[in-house]
């Protein structure tokens, strides 16, 4: 599994980071990150979790 943040369409909620911080992280500019590709297997649950909780769909899990 893969996560994408679309660094564009980010607000810089921190949502994600608060539900899966093993996959994401706020940058020096407050903008999502990805800090684990291949998503763990152990935190695929967070990741989908993070995308359907992120306001403006900017990730994607492929």
């Amino acid at each position: 599994m893969k996560a994408i943040v679309e660094r564009d369409a980010c607000i810089s909620c921190g949502l994600c980071e608060s539900i899966c911080p093993d996959v994401f992280k706020l940058d020096d500019e407050n903008i999502s990150t990805v800090i684990a590709d291949p998503v763990p297997a152990g935190s695929e649950d967070c990741a989908e979790e993070s995308k359907e909780a992120c306001p403006t769909n900017a990730i994607i899990i492929e």
